[in-house]
């Protein structure tokens, strides 16, 4: 039977309990989303790290530290990362220096904040941040806001493009979302369904265009939980339109693709009808997602997760599911390369005290 393991989780609270190692260790589980209710401190943030690497090497940890409001862990020598919208501002202050001197300071500081980022997560033993935000700032999105570079596709895909070398400096890989774009639309996906109307030639030559031209630096990407009904009935991560024809055919991405929360409004309702996490779970692999997670649904019992991980089980022997052998090959290549600096030495290292002096 084919090796796949797609299924990301969370956990309640600052250690793993015998539940939460019970279901690390299912063969379904790929990897762990951390939140702020999982942080105390970088010593008890690095033992839960190392505690999960004990259980299982290829577990992928993962972590929404994008910087801004969007930013985990905030205390205890955690650098405050600016949003990313202050790049793109910074883009547009040209000064005395002359015109462009502003785009070159934003892609540059913006490799510092990528560096930064991903290093000092490295230190704690976390193996990728969900970010960069590709999403176009339109001004009217309840949920996007300052967390998007800038409204022009050209500006996001240059900054975007700068964090992620910095992530590259650290070891880290990246992940672009929300594809191929959450900007446009005022609803949150956590609370709502939104709906954006627009054409797909308007959206592939405005929002989707940064993950054309982000295409071969792009290690993963994020779909929203958006439906554009001029292209398919269902949102983004479920639709096979969205994920095969369009991202991999058209666009020829290649790297790994995770689903949006399959907790959140956007991701319980399919073709008119409530689905449960299993349900949505499924369809989102059919669709071509790599990964699928369910966040936030570890506290109490944690009932929903045992649902959705004996649910997909028994998908995948009833047929309903296919493992494949290319879904966990990219989930694998998101583990970072390389030893990460530890902290102490991070603080002095010469190339991390630059990056802190270039953040704004």
């Amino acid at each position: 039977m084919t090796l796949h393991a797609p299924l990301i989780i969370d956990i309640a609270g600052l250690t793993l309990s015998k539940q939460d190692k019970q279901r690390l260790k299912h063969p379904l589980v790929g990897g762990m989303i951390l939140f702020a209710r999982n942080w105390q401190s970088r010593e008890q943030l690095t033992a839960l790290c190392h505690s999960i690497k004990k259980l299982r090497k290829d577990l992928l940890i993962c972590v929404d530290h994008e910087g801004g409001h969007v930013q985990r862990f905030k205390t205890d020598g955690f650098t405050h990362l600016t949003p990313m919208r202050a790049l793109g501002e910074l883009w547009l202050q040209d000064g005395k220096a002359g015109e462009g001197s502003g785009a070159m300071r934003a892609t540059r500081a913006a490799t510092a904040c990528g560096y930064v980022l991903g290093a000092e997560l490295r230190a704690c033993g976390i193996d990728l941040s969900f970010t960069p935000v590709l999403d176009l700032d339109f001004g009217e999105s309840s949920v996007i806001g300052n967390r998007a570079f800038a409204r022009d596709p050209r500006v996001v895909s240059l900054l975007a493009k700068s964090l992620m070398h910095g992530l590259l400096q650290s070891g880290m890989a990246n992940c672009g979302k929300h594809f191929p774009g959450h900007g446009f639309v005022k609803a949150d996906s956590h609370t709502d369904i939104p709906v954006d109307k627009r054409s797909l030639k308007a959206i592939l030559a405005d929002d989707a265009k940064p993950y054309d031209w982000l295409g071969t630096a792009l290690t993963s990407v994020m779909p929203a939980h958006v439906i554009y009904p001029k292209v398919d009935a269902r949102p983004a991560g479920f639709s096979g339109k969205w994920l095969g024809d369009i991202l991999r055919g058209q666009l020829r991405f290649n790297g790994a693709v995770f689903s949006d929360d399959l907790s959140m409004a956007g991701a319980r309702v399919l073709d008119g009808q409530p689905v449960s996490p299993t349900q949505a779970a499924v369809a989102a692999l059919n669709a071509g997602c790599d990964m699928v997670l369910l966040c936030n649904q570890s506290l109490g019992d944690g009932a929903e997760l045992d649902a959705l991980i004996n649910g997909l089980t028994e998908a995948q022997l009833k047929g309903q599911w296919q493992p494949l052998d290319a879904s966990e090959e990219r989930r694998l290549a998101l583990l970072p390369v390389g030893r990460a600096t530890p902290w102490d030495d991070l603080m002095v290292q010469p190339a991390y005290m630059q990056a802190l002096d270039l953040i704004p």
